[in-house]
């Protein structure tokens, strides 16, 4: 059942939010809040983590530290988080004590793909075939044809804690590599397209979200997105929606979707803001960033009406810098080019130092001019794309 649409206080500046985390997620959260005239606090165990560089206060602790979140929920008016797997008793702590949004409750369901799979399941949602691995024992007789992927239960992203296997010996050896720990097999399917819904929810209940995008991973990491998607199923943000409201969500949250041939089905969500949800920050009425403080202090929600007709983002990865700092000239010189470096203190591969976004009248144009621009920036080291 949807909740009622209710009246709750709003929180207003200049009251303190504070965010677990302190990722380049956490840094465009602080910014749109400081931005608005919050005071900010965060949590994050990393002295040099870039939300923390431009935080009010900056707890340099572990998120399960007593004294750290004794501080977090005396002096601040809600706590979120930019990452899916904060210590559930560090949030259950915050609860006792101050507003937490989204709740511990929701974080828990999408902080373990088992709990997802099974949520998704019992609200209706279509998601791939899918066995629960717990024991040596769910290795056999688990139904899922090959190929298959196995995937961590807990702590996996952007490709990590992820193996295709082809047979059964395959399976047994991933789930070996793997450490032997709680994991979800699910068949891999042929993918028409990949998309992603970011929407945010206020805690009176009402759902905005933006157009759904087309997203393109390398290596299991996100290398790519585009506004508009090319043949967007009708039915795209519906689900998200539902998804939200069925988790009774306060925040912005990410539903990533496979579209396979005419139909579509739900792969994870994100209980945060998304990379695929960057392009926001320069073409959209409202970023998902300041979406995300809107959401969490109960004010109106922003517009989420492209102001682009279309747009691209690439992510630049630590790979970038092997040969030296890459030159920025050609993506500085370009007026529909924006540049976007997370300040992180040092680049290696894999690592998401930054995106750039271009906007353009046609998806193919900004497509080509963000490809481009990465290129150009990297000199001669050989990229996908």
């Amino acid at each position: 059942m949807i909740p009622a649409r209710r009246s709750i206080p709003a929180i207003t500046p200049p009251a303190t939010l504070g965010i677990l985390g302190g990722g380049q997620l956490g840094r465009y959260f602080v910014i749109a809040a400081r931005t608005m005239g919050y005071r900010t606090m965060v949590l994050e165990p990393d002295p040099h983590a870039p939300a923390g560089r431009v935080a009010d206060v900056h707890l340099v602790a572990p998120y399960d530290h007593p004294e750290s979140l004794d501080r977090l929920a005396d002096e601040c008016a809600v706590v979120t988080t930019e990452f899916e797997n904060p210590p559930a008793a560090a949030l259950a702590h915050l609860e006792t004590r101050t507003l937490v949004r989204p709740s511990a409750t929701a974080i828990a369901i999408t902080q373990d793909r088992r709990n997802e799979k099974r949520f998704l399941t019992s609200i209706g949602v279509a998601v791939a075939p899918f066995a629960v691995i717990d024991t040596a024992a769910d290795l056999v007789g688990h139904g899922i044809e090959y190929p298959a992927i196995l995937k961590t239960a807990r702590l996996g992203y952007d490709g990590k804690g992820q193996v295709v296997a082809h047979d059964q010996r395959e399976l047994e050896a991933a789930w070996h590599a793997l450490g032997a720990v709680a994991c979800v097999l699910e068949h891999r399917l042929e993918l028409s397209a990949e998309l992603s819904v970011v929407l945010a929810r206020s805690p009176a209940g009402d759902v905005t979200h933006y157009p759904p995008v087309q997203n393109t991973h390398v290596d299991g990491v996100l290398d790519l997105t585009v506004f508009p998607a090319a043949d967007t199923p009708r039915e795209a943000a519906s689900i998200a929606g539902h998804i939200a409201d069925s988790l009774d969500y306060v925040g912005v949250l990410a539903v990533e979707l496979f579209v396979v041939g005419r139909g579509i089905l739900v792969n994870e969500l994100a209980p945060r803001p998304h990379n695929s949800g960057h392009w926001t920050l320069d073409g959209a009425q409202t970023s998902q960033f300041e979406q995300q403080v809107r959401a969490v202090c109960g004010l109106t929600l922003g517009g989420t009406a492209p102001t682009s007709p279309a747009a691209a983002m690439v992510n630049l990865l630590g790979d970038l810098w092997a040969p030296g700092e890459p030159d920025w000239g050609t993506a500085m010189a370009d007026p529909r080019a924006h540049l976007h470096l997370y300040g992180k203190s040092a680049p290696r591969a894999g690592r998401k130092m930054g995106h750039l976004t271009v906007l353009a009248h046609s998806p193919e144009a900004a497509v080509e001019v963000a490809l481009t621009c990465r290129r150009d920036a990297c000199g001669n080291l050989q990229l996908d794309n």
